[in-house]
């Protein structure tokens, strides 16, 4: 049986209705459904990355799900409903695609980029002949701080706030751990002579503060390099992940496991995997 978006919008109504809905989903807010709806979204990116096209399906149905459940409680509370929804999107996507839709004309896929962060910048000047926008305003709070970092490197940029080659944001890696080792130097202690550990009751405000602007400063590197950071962080994830998965799996072909091997036979473990696991 196939089904089409007016059966899933029914089957929400269903589920929140005061009589015979389900009483987890009639206690929702936006508040609380607020952190499904992005791990759904993140469900749907894992899918991708596997290229797992069953599971994308079904990781797409359930992000469209978060979206009609939000649409459902706002039109219970009087302020749209989901065909709003669908009419702003539709509205929106057709204003900034006049290449397609009107008679502008555009050459390629970076050009069109550039027209599409110009048409977005036109809608927020508009905006702010009503009231005052800063040029971070539209950037979620929420999003992933490492995404949200370059996008807010992004917006400074466009205004001319940036470095004018690569050499700049290297120096300033370096500049930064610089400042990090400072910091840490102040709550660190020498234990038995054997390295350091933190001295009880550390403030590490400060030292927080520095990694911060540290980790900050490779976000930015990596958006002069024209490298997406959280794509570079993920891929040494994988990485990471495969090479320690290789130790387990030799280990356990030998009848044997990570327990009580020590730091020093790991890393020597460590290393092999290395040379023979990309």
């Amino acid at each position: 049986m196939s089904h089409d978006i007016h059966a899933l919008l029914e089957l929400m109504r269903r589920l929140r209705a005061p009589d015979g809905g389900c009483p987890w989903d009639r206690e929702q807010t936006f508040e609380s459904i607020a952190p499904y709806t992005v791990e759904e979204a993140y469900e749907v990116a894992d899918a991708i990355d596997r290229q797992a096209m069953d599971e994308l399906r079904d990781e797409l149905g359930d992000l469209l799900f978060q979206v009609v459940f939000h649409a459902q409680m706002a039109e219970e509370q009087g302020h749209f409903s989901f065909p709003d929804v669908v009419h702003a999107v539709v509205e929106k996507m057709t204003r900034r695609h006049p290449h397609v839709f009107a008679d502008e004309q555009v050459g390629d896929a970076e050009e069109q980029t550039r027209r599409w962060e110009a048409l977005k910048a036109e809608e927020r000047r508009r905006k702010a002949e009503e009231e005052f926008e800063s040029i971070f305003d539209g950037i979620a709070r929420t999003l992933p701080a490492m995404q949200r970092a370059e996008k807010l490197q992004r917006r400074a940029a466009r205004v001319g706030f940036d470095w004018p080659d690569i050499c700049g944001p290297i120096n300033a890696v370096i500049e930064e751990l610089d400042e990090l080792h400072a910091e840490l130097e102040q709550v660190i202690a020498c234990h038995d002579g054997e390295g350091k550990v933190l001295m009880p009751g550390a403030d590490m405000d400060a030292v927080e503060d520095e990694l911060g602007d540290l980790i900050f400063s490779f976000v930015n590197l990596a958006r002069h390099a024209g490298i997406d950071p959280e794509h570079a962080l993920r891929r040494a994830n994988k990485k990471f992940e495969r090479r320690f998965r290789a130790i387990e799996e030799e280990l356990a072909a030998q009848g044997d496991t990570l327990e009580g091997k020590g730091l020093e036979r790991l890393e020597e473990l460590w290393a092999q995997a290395k040379s023979r696991v990309e």
